[in-house]
Parts: C-alpha cells; sequence; structure tokens
C-alpha cells in the first residue's frame, strides 16, 4: 500500500511511491571492474519543498551476503512536473549528473537519462547513463546503465529493494500488550 503523507508536496503525489529506506542487494557488473554483488540502502524524503531528497549507499557482498567494502554512494533531488521529472545527483566518485525522465503512463515506472555529466579529474571515465526505477509488488527494483568512452551504454548495476521496517512505527502498539507478553499467542 502506498501512503501519502500530509505534508507532502502536491506536486510529488506521483513520486509517493518512492518514499522511505529502502534496502536490498544487486548484481554489478562491468567491463573492467569486477563483478560483484552488492547491498543497497536508499532513502527518498521530503521535507514539504517541492522535491524529494534521494540518498543511497552500496556494498560489496561476499558469497555468504556479509558486507565488505563500500561500493559507491549519491545524492540527489527529484521533481516532477506533469509526469516529467528531473534530478541532480552527486556521486562519491566525483560526478555530478543531471538527468531528465518521465513517469510512465498509469504505473509507477520511472525512465531516467542524464543530460549532462560533469567530472572532477580523479573521477572514472564515465559519459552518461540511464536507469529505470519500478514500483512492483511493493518492492522497490531498478536497474541502471552507463557509458564510458571505451565502453557504449550497457547495464551495470540492478537490485531489487524492500522497504525497511522502522521499530519506532511499532512502539504504540507494544504498550497494548500484556505485561508477559504471552497472552498474544494465546
Amino acid at each position: 500500500m502506498i501512503e501519502i503523507p500530509s505534508d507532502l508536496h502536491p506536486s510529488l503525489v506521483p513520486l509517493a511511491f518512492l518514499l522511505g529506506t529502502w534496502q536490498g542487494a544487486g548484481v554489478a557488473d562491468f567491463p573492467g571492474d569486477e563483478a560483484c554483488n552488492f547491498g543497497q540502502e536508499a532513502t527518498f524524503s521530503h521535507d514539504g519543498r517541492d522535491f524529494l531528497e534521494y540518498h543511497s549507499r552500496s556494498w560489496r557482498l561476499d558469497a555468504e551476503g556479509k558486507r565488505l567494502d563500500p561500493l559507491e554512494s549519491e545524492h540527489g533531488y527529484w521533481r516532477i512536473k506533469e509526469r516529467q521529472i528531473e534530478a541532480v545527483m552527486i556521486r562519491d566518485q566525483g560526478v555530478a549528473e543531471v538527468w531528465y525522465g518521465e513517469l510512465a503512463e498509469g504505473k509507477p515506472q520511472i525512465d531516467l537519462a542524464t543530460d549532462a555529466v560533469a567530472r572532477t579529474g580523479a573521477s572514472p571515465a564515465y559519459t552518461g547513463g540511464k536507469r529505470l526505477y519500478g514500483y512492483v509488488n511493493s518492492d522497490l527494483m531498478w536497474v541502471g546503465e552507463k557509458a564510458t568512452p571505451e565502453v557504449p551504454l550497457r547495464p551495470y548495476m540492478s537490485a531489487h529493494l524492500k522497504r525497511a521496517v522502522d521499530p519506532r512505527e511499532f512502539v504504540a502498539d507494544i504498550k497494548d500488550l500484556p505485561d508477559d507478553g504471552i497472552a498474544f499467542f494465546r
């Protein structure tokens, strides 16, 4: 179920399905980089203004799914006007991007493509990308494509994320349980 916060800016209602913290895992594979499984946490939040704030961090996973070293992180802001989306994102690798795209008609799916890319001298080669986000069976799924001067646009990361549960949401219910907690299971 998608909840729409009462203080959400009206223009952001079509993006309400993104709100919250999402956690999950995915795969990364791009020529020149070691292929790996990764864990990810992504958060879309708002403060009542006409944009969503976005933050994502990911890390490599070993064969047993244990966290290893950081993979990448990014921070950005998303806006929408009549299904047209614009986003600005900064990545830890020294890349700043402007993305434009569209919310699909009648379904929670977003297609984005880079319009502008700026890189620091220390950043890896990168010329642009595309992303597809979809809200499928209450989960957030995404696939990212990237291009470099040597490699044409191709998929490089994808993940399946589930909405994280905040224990604070359940605190109010705990006070109604009997002291021993056992009666709940009878």
